[in-house]
C-alpha cells in the first residue's frame, strides 16, 4: 500500500469547472505568489476542521476570481471593500469564519479607509494582504506599495518620493491603531520564509476562531510578469528590494482584543418602531398588507437620464416596503447627468430576494425607444410592456406580452409638467399589476417628496393615471 504523503488541500476544488470545464490551473501567472498563498490558506482551513464555516471575501483583482478554486463560501465584493463586506459578515453570522483577501492597490489604494476602520473596530475577521509593489491585474501601474526607484507603466522612469510621494507601509499604519491583536509581515522570497508565512496564516485564523479580533497578515509576493523578471528573479528581487523597504516579522500579537478590557454595553437590535421614527415616517402612515401578491415582481424601468427613471423605482420600492414585502432596487445609468440612459431594477416579493438584478423582467416600463429597442427581448414570456408613447413612434413587436401604449409625457405636459410622466406609468402599472395599491402609492409621494407644489402635481399625475386605465383597460 501506499500513503499519501500530499495532496490538494480538501478546500481546493480538484479541478475548476468555474473557471472552464476540466480546468485544472488558475489564471495567475507562472511565479506568482497568489498560488502559493492560496495553498497555505487552504491546508489551513483543513487542518482547522473550518471548511464549512468560511466566508471568503474577493474584491477587485488579481485574486477577484478566488471563487474559482476556494471550496467555501465566497463573496466578490466591490473595489477596496472587502473589510466592509466582512464587517456585515462577523455582525450577522457568528459561527462564520471570514477572510478577507486583498491586493496592495485594493488596500492600500481604494480601500484604505476601509481597512483602517474595520482594524480600528477590532472587528474578528481575518485579512490577507498580498503586497507585489504594483497593479497587477490591469498592466502593471504604480500602486500605494510601490517602492522609490522601482519602474512601472506609470512610472517609467521610477517611482520619486517628490512626484509620486513615498511607498506606505500598511502594517505599520495597522499597528499604530488600538484594537488588533495579530500583525505580521511575511515574505515568499524563499522556502524557509513560506514556512514562517504559512504559521502566521494559521495563527490569524486561529485568533479569529478563538474570538481574539483583527488579524493582518501582509504578504510579501512575487510579480514576476509586470516585474519584467523570470519567477527565480523576482524572488530574489523581492528578498535584496522589497524586504528591506518592508522588513519582515511580527509587529504585533495579543493574547487578547483590548476592547475585552473596556467595560461596554452590547448595543440593542434597533426596534421597527425605531427605524420608521428615524426615517421620518409615523406606523399610521404605513399600510398593511391586505391583499396577497399574485406573483413575484421583477420590473425594469428604463429611459432618458432625467425622466426620473431612478426616482420612480425608489417609489416603486418604497410603496412595496410599506405594503409589508420584500424588494430591492438597483439603478443603472451612465456617465451624463441629464440625457444619458439610465434604468433601474427592482425586485418585489413575500420572500427573501436572493439577488437585485432583474435580467429578465417581468414587467417593463418604457420611456424611450432606445429603452424599448434594448429590454424588449428580455420580457419574460407572459409579461407586461408599459410604453412612453409620446416618445416611443412604435408599437410592441411581441405577442407573447400585454402591452399598454400610454402617451404619458403628452399627459404630464397637459397637467403643467413633463417631471410627472413616469408617475403616470407607475400608476398604469400598479393598477394592471396589483403590486402596490393606490392608496399606497398616494400615502408614499408626500413622504417621498418634501417641496409641497411637487407633492400636489404627482397627486394629479396619479389621477390622470387611472384615468387612462379605466377608459382603457376597463374591459380586460
Amino acid at each position: 500500500m501506499h500513503a499519501i504523503k500530499h495532496q490538494k488541500a480538501r478546500s481546493l476544488y480538484p479541478s475548476f469547472e468555474r473557471k472552464a470545464p476540466g480546468a485544472d490551473v488558475s489564471h495567475y501567472c507562472p511565479g506568482c505568489g497568489h498560488g502559493t498563498v492560496h495553498n497555505l490558506i487552504a491546508e489551513a482551513i483543513d487542518d482547522l476542521g473550518i471548511q464549512d464555516r468560511v466566508i471568503f471575501c474577493s474584491p477587485v483583482g488579481c485574486s477577484v476570481f478566488a471563487y474559482y478554486y476556494f471550496d467555501v463560501g465566497n463573496i466578490q465584493c466591490a473595489h477596496g471593500r472587502a473589510p466592509a463586506v466582512a464587517s456585515a459578515i462577523r455582525r450577522t453570522n457568528d459561527q462564520a469564519i471570514v477572510i478577507s483577501y486583498q491586493g496592495d492597490g485594493d488596500l492600500a489604494g481604494i480601500g484604505m479607509s476601509q481597512i483602517v476602520h474595520a482594524a480600528n473596530r477590532g472587528e474578528n475577521i481575518t485579512v490577507f494582504f498580498i503586497n507585489n509593489a504594483i497593479y497587477g491585474m490591469t498592466g502593471g501601474q504604480m500602486a500605494p506599495t510601490t517602492i522609490l526607484g522601482q519602474k512601472t507603466v506609470t512610472t517609467p522612469d521610477g517611482r520619486n518620493a517628490a512626484n509620486e510621494g513615498f511607498p506606505i507601509g500598511v502594517s505599520e499604519i495597522i499597528d499604530s491603531l488600538h484594537a488588533p491583536v495579530f500583525i505580521e509581515r511575511v515574505s515568499l522570497a524563499d522556502a524557509a520564509k513560506v514556512m514562517k508565512a504559512r504559521m502566521a496564516i494559521r495563527k490569524a485564523l486561529r485568533n479569529q476562531l478563538d474570538g481574539k479580533g483583527f488579524s493582518l497578515v501582509e504578504v510579501l509576493s512575487p510579480c514576476p510578469v509586470n516585474w519584467k523578471m523570470t519567477p527565480v528573479e523576482a524572488r530574489r528581487w523581492l528578498a535584496d528590494n522589497l524586504e528591506p523597504v518592508f522588513p519582515v516579522g511580527n509587529l504585533r500579537d495579543l493574547p487578547k482584543s483590548p476592547i475585552d478590557r473596556i467595560d461596554k454595553k452590547k448595543a440593542a437590535p434597533v426596534s421597527d418602531r425605531k427605524i420608521l421614527e428615524i426615517l421620518g415616517v409615523g406606523e399610521e402612515e404605513v399600510a398593511t398588507r391586505t391583499l396577497q401578491l399574485k406573483e413575484e415582481q421583477h420590473v425594469k424601468i428604463a429611459g432618458f437620464g432625467g425622466q426620473g427613471v431612478l426616482s420612480t423605482g425608489i417609489l416603486l420600492a418604497n410603496c412595496a416596503i410599506a405594503e409589508g414585502l420584500k424588494t430591492t432596487w438597483l439603478p443603472s445609468y451612465g456617465a451624463e447627468m441629464r440625457g444619458g440612459t439610465a434604468n433601474a431594477s427592482i425586485n418585489i416579493s413575500h420572500e427573501t430576494i436572493g439577488s437585485p438584478i432583474v435580467s429578465f423582467p417581468s414587467a417593463l416600463l418604457t420611456m424611450n425607444l432606445p429603452s424599448l429597442d434594448a429590454f424588449e427581448d428580455t420580457v419574460q414570456p407572459g409579461g407586461s410592456i408599459f410604453v412612453n408613447s409620446s416618445l416611443v413612434p412604435r408599437k410592441v413587436r411581441r405577442g407573447d406580452v400585454a402591452a399598454y401604449h400610454i402617451p404619458v409625457t403628452d399627459m404630464a405636459n397637459d397637467l403643467g409638467t413633463i417631471q410627472v410622466a413616469s408617475v403616470i406609468l407607475l400608476t398604469v402599472y400598479a393598477l394592471v399589476s396589483g403590486a402596490i395599491t393606490i392608496e399606497t402609492l398616494r400615502k408614499i409621494i408626500p413622504l417621498s417628496i418634501k417641496r409641497k407644489n411637487l407633492a400636489e402635481i404627482n397627486m394629479k399625475a396619479i389621477e390622470a393615471g387611472i384615468a387612462w386605465h379605466r377608459e382603457n383597460c376597463a374591459a380586460s
